[in-house]
């Protein structure tokens, strides 16, 4: 092949979050810490209009304002004023997804907050805001949120949390944090163990979320650095920055590109990821004049022609890439497309009979 690279995507592995949406990955340990309490998840997560069989995939995104609300009720029904900070305490900061592991990828700790800055709202959620601070002594990580979600204090305690286990194995077993800043009015009897959990001092009602250390961490070398991971996640996640894709169409798109090889790409399970009833999907796409059984076409018989052109994929390989069981289907599916066959396809491709 003439083109000089190791590998390419034809486009986000997954969808990406709209404004007000978050990964439901925060709720990963949700159901068991309800069920401690004696409660059901089912209900209390269909409350507050999330469906509780896609908490199981961490990959689906949810309404920041749901989340927000879900845990500010449990706290009150389970009378729990830390429930959010319980939350964390089960989970790790993988929530965040494949930014986390660019960050555990960097060479220094600036390198890796860095990135949590720039690729938290791309992946993660939006609404999400996270800053890096630089004193002369002294450095934040300081985070809020772009839209006013009222009460959300849990959500804060959580956040806390995690950001705080996300430090810690950046810098080391003995990295501790000179204090936490939470925008929230905490209870004083509270205050002690949320010293406790965050490992330093508590300050309560300040006017914004923050993390400080000592400044010299930040150009900590990571134990877990890795250079070729960083370069392929960080320039994976650079491009999908890049391209925006946030209208209908495009997330349309998205999902079928990544969900082709599963062999269960449908409009339902469409829907669902995007948080919204297979009716409203069709009627939107319809008022652009399109339909998902279009879109689904469409991308196959751009991704078939990509594969083709990619010696190392045999014809099986192509076939299940684009989710169809048998080659067969394929190759009658692509002649109905081009008016060839997939070999006579690539064929001419490789003897310059196919535009490149």
């Amino acid at each position: 092949m003439s083109d000089n690279h190791f590998y390419s995507l034809d486009g986000p592995l997954e969808l990406m979050p709209t404004e007000r949406q978050m990964r439901i990955a925060n709720l990963g340990a949700f159901p068991s810490l309800a069920r401690t309490r004696g409660a059901d998840p089912r209900s209390l997560l269909e409350r507050h209009h999330i469906d509780p069989l896609v908490v199981r995939d961490p990959d689906h995104y949810i309404d920041c304002q749901d989340f927000v609300d879900l845990l500010e009720d449990c706290s009150a029904t389970f009378n729990d004023s830390l429930f959010g900070l319980q939350l964390a305490q089960l989970q790790e900061p993988d929530v965040y997804g494949c930014v986390t592991a660019l960050c555990r990828a960097a060479a220094t700790v600036r390198e890796a907050i860095e990135c949590l800055v720039e690729y938290i709202p791309v992946t993660h959620s939006p609404a999400a805001i996270q800053e890096l601070y630089v004193g002369d002594k002294v450095a934040e990580l300081r985070w809020g949120v772009r839209t006013d979600l009222g009460c959300n204090k849990q959500a804060n305690y959580h956040a806390a949390l995690l950001n705080v286990k996300l430090l810690r194995q950046l810098g080391g077993k003995d990295f501790q944090p000179h204090y936490v800043n939470l925008a929230v009015d905490a209870r004083n009897r509270d205050i002690e163990e949320l010293e406790r959990q965050l490992g330093c001092r508590f300050h309560n009602s300040a006017t914004e979320n923050a993390i400080a250390f000592p400044v010299e961490i930040l150009d900590r070398r990571i134990a877990s650095a890795n250079r070729l991971l960083f370069k392929l996640v960080g320039g994976y996640l650079s491009k999908v920055k890049e391209a925006a894709r946030t209208s209908l169409a495009d997330r349309v798109q998205d999902y079928v590109r990544s969900s082709l090889p599963t062999g269960n790409c449908t409009i339902e399970r469409c829907a669902q990821k995007m948080d919204m009833s297979v009716r409203t999907l069709q009627s939107k796409l319809g008022d652009s004049d399109l339909s998902f059984s279009d879109i689904l076409e469409e991308q196959r018989v751009g991704l078939a022609q990509s594969y083709l052109k990619q010696q190392t994929l045999s014809l099986d390989d192509v076939a299940a890439n684009l989710g169809y069981s048998e080659q067969s289907s394929f190759g009658r599916a692509f002649k109905r497309w081009t008016g060839v066959t997939p070999k006579q396809f690539r064929q001419q491709y490789f003897a310059g009979g196919v535009p490149r």
